[in-house]
This record gives structure tokens, sequence and C-alpha cells, in this order.
């Protein structure tokens, strides 16, 4: 079920995120074993619950921005170490939060905490894990690093709450899931590209471009996620295609096609969406609705937009591997949908 994207650029189609993954391999694994020792505890079912999620085979994109933003400014410490952790625990606490919120079963094709755990457990075990967060950024030292990565925590607490309060909304503008977005997902890709040039005390203008870089770069992210729940494959999900439709989730490519069509089809999406009638029959005829007011194609269009926003951000920074790499990283976001 769902309908496949397909982008014209060529480029796209061959990104990766290899690149990145190689120039980070050795820190990521100082990482990977510092977040299995901080996940640890005498209580038992918290390294249980947080090693569930942890261990689930997501690509740790978010650390691995902190890594990058300060080594390609020859940072040559380890404080980077524990700042790319604590953005990984960060993640890895939303999650745990958002499948209570989202009542969600399927995680990257696994059983979600709640469901094994329940969702005490997860709200819980969630919170032990940015209370270790910061305590390894306070561990750091940095006050402008803690400020940073501490005022993320609130936007996404924030975005968290707006979008409880626009959930089965249909009159909800594009502007309003823009905000969204840019609080649950964005905010946190932007900490994490801008705490290594902090660590690494580069200047104003080098830690607003990676700011930027990794502002644009969450948005596209969350845009094609947002795409590839109605036009995706559960496999490459990780989840259910439709969720976010089952959800009563308000995202562009459901914005677009309200916006764009009659008044029947609009009768539809209230019966759906705010009426909870989201079966599989209704997720077919939403699924068509989208593709025939180009709901997706947009969708795809507006995250290839701000991919271009991030690729300009690191324009004015001298070439180098890792500027290539997080280039990359951008066309590797966007051609998920390919």
């Amino acid at each position: 079920m769902g309908v496949v994207i397909s982008l014209d650029e060529g480029k796209n189609k061959l990104a990766s995120v290899k690149p990145l993954v190689d120039l980070t391999k050795a820190d990521m694994e100082r990482v990977n074993q510092l977040i299995l020792s901080k996940a640890g505890s005498d209580v038992q079912m918290i390294p249980e619950v947080a090693n569930h999620l942890i261990s689930s085979g997501g690509k740790r994109l978010r650390p691995m921005l902190t890594l990058a933003s300060a080594s390609m400014f020859g940072y040559g410490g380890d404080h980077h170490i524990k700042l790319a952790t604590s953005v990984e625990f960060m993640h890895t606490a939303t999650l745990l939060h958002d499948d209570v919120v989202d009542e969600s079963d399927l995680r990257r094709g696994k059983s979600t905490a709640r469901m094994i755990w329940g969702n005490q457990a997860s709200v819980l075990v969630g919170d032990f894990l940015l209370g270790q967060a910061f305590k390894m950024m306070v561990e750091v030292g940095s006050l402008e690093a803690l400020d940073v990565l501490s005022s993320a925590a609130t936007v996404i607490a924030e975005g968290e709450v707006l979008q409880l309060s626009v959930a089965k909304n249909m009159e909800t503008t594009e502007d309003d899931y823009l905000a969204v977005i840019r609080a649950k997902t964005a905010a946190l890709f932007a900490a994490a590209a801008e705490v290594g040039p902090i660590v690494a005390n580069t200047s104003r203008a080098e830690r607003n471009a990676l700011k930027s870089y990794g502002m644009n770069l969450g948005l596209a992210f969350q845009l094609v996620d947002d795409a590839l729940d109605y036009g995706g494959k559960a496999a490459d999900l990780g989840k259910n295609v439709g969720d976010d439709f089952r959800e009563g989730k308000i995202t562009l490519p459901v914005i677009l096609a309200w916006r764009r069509g009659t008044a029947e089809d609009r009768a539809f999406w209230r019966k759906a969406i705010e009426g909870g009638e989201s079966d599989d029959t209704n997720l077919e005829h939403a699924l068509g609705l989208i593709t025939r007011y180009g709901g997706l194609s947009d969708t795809i269009a507006r995250a290839q937009h701000y991919g271009t926003i991030a690729r300009d951000a690191l324009a004015p920074l001298p070439p180098s591997a890792w500027k290539s790499a997080l280039l990359e990283v951008i066309d590797f976001c966007i051609a998920r949908v390919s």
C-alpha cells in the first residue's frame, strides 16, 4: 500500500550517509561505549528498556552531526563524545515519550518499549536518559553548549504539546505544521550541529552556519518522513504505513490535499481525521486524494527547498571531507523517498 515517489535528480539516488559514517567511525565507537555505560543502572528495568531502543538499528545521525561539526574545525579533545552521547540520549528519550503519546506499537520494525514494559516505564526511563544527558553536558563544562542543548530540550517539549493541540484539527495551516516539526525534530538537529563548533571554539559565523545547516536538514528530514508515511513501505519506515493517518496527525501531505480538495473531499477528511474513521478503506481513499492533489510531490519539493538552504549554509566554509560528507547527508535524507 502506498505510492513511492521518485526524484528526478540522479545524484540523490546515489547519495549515502556512508562518508559521514566512515569519518566518524572511531568517535562513534567511543560514543556507543559511553551510551552503554550511561544507560546502565542498578534498577534492572532501566537498562532493559533503554537498550531495547538504543540497539534497535537507528543510524544515529544526530550524534554523528555533533562529532563531524566539531572535527571539521580541527577539534582534538573528547568533549564532543559526551555531547554526542547527550544528543543521542535526548533523541532516545523523545522517542520513548513519543510512542506513549502516540500510542505507537512499532518503532524501527520492533515492538515499542511501551508495548513490552508499559507506558509508565517508557516515560520514566526516558526521564532517566534525559537526566544522564544533562549530567554529561555539565561534565563538559561549557555553559554555551549546555544552553544550546537545554534550550533544545525545552523547544522539543513545546513541540510535543503543540502537536497535541493541532492533532485531528483540519484547520491546521502549513505554518502551524512547520512550527511543530521545527520544534519537534529540527531543533535537535540544529543543536546537535551547533555544539560541535562551540567546543571547537570557532567563530560565531561558523557556529551559526552549522546551526542553520542542522535546522534546515531537520526540516527536510521530517518532511520526507511525513511523505513516507503515505508514500513509503513498512519495511523502510520501521512502522506501519499510514500510522500518522490512524493517529489523526495533521502532516503536510494531508494539509495540501485538504486545502486543494473539493467540499466532498474535505468532508471525507473531517470524517476520517477528526471523526477517527481511519480504517484501511479510508486510508486507501486518503492516499488517492493525496496523490491526486500533489500532496506527496509537493511535500518532497518543500524538503528539497530546505535541503538547499542547508547546503547554502555550509557554502562559505572551506572544502573538506567533513563538509562533503555533511552535504551528502542532505541528499541522503531526501533520497529516502526515491
